[in-house]
C-alpha cells in the first residue's frame, strides 16, 4: 500500500499542473481583469456587483492618479488589457507592469506554480492583505459548514437507508422516501430564507442568529458556553444545507444494503445460524459500504465549497464560497488561483484518503497490483 500511495502522491504533481494550466490559459481570454477594472473604477464605470476597490491598491491607484497603483499585487494570472481610449499609455503600462502583466503568460504561470508550490499566494490585488490571511479568515466557516454536513448526512443517511433495506417495502419504507425526495426537491437558499423569516427575526420568531459563526462576545465566554454559541450560530445554516443532502446517500445505501442482501453468501450465513444482526453488521455491511465510500470525497467537497456558497451569502458567513465567488466577479486572480489550488488539492488527497479507506474495509482490494 505505501507503493501505491506514494505513486498517488506522486501523480498529484501533474495533475494540480494540469488543473492549473487549463484555468490559467482561460482567463488570458476572458474579458476585463484587474487593470481593466481599475481604469473603469477612475473613469466611473465599474459596474461589478462586489467593488470594494476604494479601501485597497485599486482605491488608492485612484486617488493618487496612478502612484502606488495595486502596492503588494501579485503576479499570478491576469488578462493584458487591450485598449483604455483616452488615458495615458505610459499609466496602462504602470499599472500593467505593478499588477504584473508586463511579463509573458509562460513567466507568470511558472512563477505562479514555483509560489505555490511553497504555497506563497501572494496578495490580493484589491484587499491589500496577504491571499493566504483572507483563505485562514474564511476557513473557519467553509470547515464548520464542510465538515459537520458530511458528518451529519452520513450519521443520518446509513442508518437510515440500512434501515429501509431491512424493512423495503414497508410503510416505513415509503414514507421516509417521500420524505426525503420532497426534502430533496427543496433547493437550500429557498428553505435557508424560509428558515430566516421562521426563527431569525423574520416575521415570526428572532430564536437564532443570523450572522456570523459566533457571538461578539465569544472571548468573553467559557467553555461550554463557547461550545454552544458555536452550535447555535450553525443550526440554520447546516439544518438548510442538510435538507437536500439526505436523498443521495441514503438511497445509494439502501440500493447497495439490497444488492448484498440479495446475494448467496447471505443466505448461506442465515443458515449456518447466525443472527440477522451478525449477517448484516458482519457480512453485508463490508461489502455494501465501498459504494457509499467511493461518493465520499464529491461530497465533501461540493459540501464544503459549492453547496455553502449561497447559504454563506444569506447568514452572512464569509466563507471560501463566498470570497472565491466574489474574487471571480473582481478579477481578484491571486485569490481565484489559491483557492482554486486548495481546493484542487484537497480533492485530490480526498481521493486518495478514500482509496485507503477501502483497503481497511476490504482487505481484499489491493491498489498495489493495478495500474494507475
Amino acid at each position: 500500500m505505501g507503493a501505491y500511495i506514494l505513486k498517488r502522491l506522486a501523480l498529484m504533481i501533474p495533475t494540480l499542473v494540469g488543473i492549473m494550466l487549463i484555468n490559467f490559459a482561460i482567463i488570458q481570454f476572458l474579458p476585463g481583469g484587474p487593470v481593466e477594472r481599475v481604469l473603469a473604477k477612475l473613469q466611473g464605470h465599474d459596474v461589478s456587483a462586489t467593488a470594494r476597490i476604494g479601501g485597497g491598491a485599486g482605491g488608492d491607484m485612484g486617488a493618487a492618479g496612478g502612484e502606488g497603483a495595486a502596492a503588494g499585487a501579485a503576479a499570478e494570472g491576469g488578462f493584458k488589457y487591450r485598449g483604455a481610449q483616452g488615458l495615458d499609455p505610459e499609466f496602462i503600462k504602470q499599472l500593467e507592469k505593478q499588477f504584473g502583466f508586463d511579463k509573458p503568460a509562460h513567466e507568470r504561470f511558472l512563477k505562479m506554480l514555483w509560489d505555490y508550490a511553497r504555497f506563497d499566494f501572494g496578495n490580493s490585488y484589491f484587499r491589500d492583505r496577504p491571499v493566504i490571511d483572507l483563505i485562514v479568515d474564511a476557513l473557519p466557516v467553509s470547515a464548520s459548514l464542510g465538515l459537520w454536513l458530511t458528518f451529519i448526512s452520513y450519521g443520518v443517511s446509513i442508518p437510515l437507508g440500512i434501515a429501509k433495506a431491512v424493512r423495503d417495502g414497508s410503510r416505513f419504507d415509503v414514507w421516509t422516501s417521500a420524505v426525503i425526495i420532497v426534502g430533496y426537491a427543496i433547493p437550500s437558499f429557498l428553505f435557508a430564507i424560509l428558515l430566516v423569516v421562521l426563527f431569525a427575526g423574520g416575521s415570526f420568531w428572532n430564536i437564532f442568529p443570523l450572522r456570523g459563526l459566533v457571538s461578539d462576545n465569544f472571548d468573553q465566554l467559557n467553555w461550554w458556553q463557547k461550545i454552544l454559541d458555536y452550535a447555535w450560530h450553525l443550526v440554520l445554516p447546516l439544518t438548510a444545507l442538510a435538507i437536500s443532502s439526505f436523498a443521495t446517500m441514503t438511497l445509494l445505501t439502501k440500493n447497495s444494503f439490497l444488492d448484498e442482501i440479495r446475494k448467496q453468501y447471505v443466505m448461506t450465513a442465515r443458515a449456518k445460524g447466525l443472527t440477522e444482526r451478525r449477517v448484516l453488521y458482519g457480512h453485508v455491511f463490508r461489502n455494501a459500504m465501498l459504494i457509499v465510500i467511493a461518493g465520499f470525497p464529491g461530497a465533501f467537497i461540493s459540501a464544503f465549497f459549492a453547496g455553502s456558497l449561497l447559504i454563506e451569502q444569506i447568514f452572512s458567513l464569509d466563507g471560501l464560497g463566498l470570497l472565491g465567488f466574489k474574487a471571480a466577479i473582481d478579477r481578484d486572480y491571486p485569490v481565484v488561483f489559491a483557492t482554486l489550488y486548495i481546493f484542487s488539492l484537497l480533492g485530490l488527497l480526498t481521493n486518495l484518503i478514500t482509496d485507503v479507506v477501502y483497503t481497511l474495509i476490504d482487505p481484499r482490494i489491493d491498489f498495489e497490483k493495478r495500474e494507475l
